[in-house]
């Protein structure tokens, strides 16, 4: 396994990261939940990732029960959870002071953890002003309730406040970003967020690396049975693909399903060494529900190597999406 720094930050994190939002639902049992988790551990996996909305919270208690299961020691993890959309309550969404601590105090209890190493904005909270916003993030971590404060889908415009804010007020700013990132959704992590490496310091710990399972190839003859899209949750999911040029998507995950052949590794693995060849990305987060998708993922760290200058072209040639840079109007 590869360690990388989180941001600018002294905390180191597995290349390839977990995460539960698709794996541990509602119906999850803590012993194949183990499994899972056990064989990415076993790989060097260090961040497990998690939110209080995935799976309505039961996807924390679960974790919670592999962690003491396990009995993995605490310093050698990395845990974070989000927090927004914590319950029915008027007051259980958002990021108001009383929902960032109360929904943090009832994670950390379904974790059976005394703080998270991560914890995340899980989206912008138009609502809340951002100053309340960063004072509650600062008292978590000045409580020992989380070592370090990020953001999830918010655009550069609201990372930069929040850092003006903590400036001003001599408080903790945020230092990592989860945003959605893989071969079709470019345009946030390599232009919208350029500045924000070089003035913050700003980590990457990405998600849908597959693009919720198009990268994989398996949606290439239409939605299997037992695939994520043709379950009912996620029938909203599978009308976004639906309606954003799903044929054309699967054109160029053919070219570039030939393109991993040629260099004699799985699709999947092209898909995840390649968002691993961009060093603003601090860790890619996947997400599997059987043992040999773990196996297969993690071992796309060793297909880096083999994303040269010249493959790195040909995808480019395949995807023809790559975001254009600023214009340096001074050649």
């Amino acid at each position: 396994m590869e360690y990388r720094f989180l941001g600018n930050s002294g905390l180191k994190v597995s290349a390839l990261s977990y995460g539960s939002w698709v794996t541990f639902h509602t119906q999850a049992d803590v012993n194949s939940a183990y499994e899972l988790m056990k064989t990415a551990y076993d790989f060097g996996v260090n961040f497990f990732d998690n939110a209080e909305v995935y799976a309505n919270g039961n996807s924390e208690i679960i974790m919670g029960k592999v962690i003491k299961k396990a009995g993995w020691k605490r310093s050698d993890l990395v845990l974070s959870t989000k927090i927004f959309w914590g319950g029915k309550g008027v007051n259980d969404k958002g990021l108001s002071h009383k929902h960032i601590l109360e929904g943090t105090h009832a994670a950390l209890n379904r974790l059976q953890t005394e703080y998270v190493d991560l914890i995340f904005c899980h989206r912008a909270d138009i609502h809340t002003p951002m100053e309340e916003i960063v004072r509650a993030m600062n008292i978590l971590i000045q409580q020992g309730k989380a070592f370090y404060w990020g953001t999830s889908e918010w655009n550069a415009a609201q990372i930069a406040e929040a850092h003006t804010v903590a400036r001003r007020e001599h408080l903790i700013p945020p230092i990592m970003e989860q945003p959605e990132y893989n071969l079709f959704q470019r345009e946030k992590v390599e232009k919208e967020f350029a500045s924000l490496y070089k003035s913050f310091g700003l980590g990457l710990t990405t998600w849908s690396p597959l693009a919720s399972g198009i990268l994989t190839g398996k949606y290439l003859n239409g939605f299997p049975k037992d695939s994520r899209l043709n379950l009912n949750e996620y029938s909203w999911l599978r009308e976004r693909f639906e309606n954003s040029g799903f044929e054309e998507r699967n054109k160029k995950v053919l070219k570039l399903n030939e393109l991993a052949d040629d260099l004699n590794i799985k699709l999947s693995q092209l898909s995840l060494a390649w968002c691993l060849t961009n060093p603003n990305v601090s860790t890619v987060i996947t997400g599997a529900s059987k043992i040999s998708q773990i196996k297969e993922n993690m071992n796309a760290l060793e297909c880096v190597p083999k994303l040269d200058e010249r493959i790195l072209k040909r995808i480019e040639t395949i995807m023809q999406n790559k975001p254009e840079e600023e214009k340096d109007f001074r050649i």
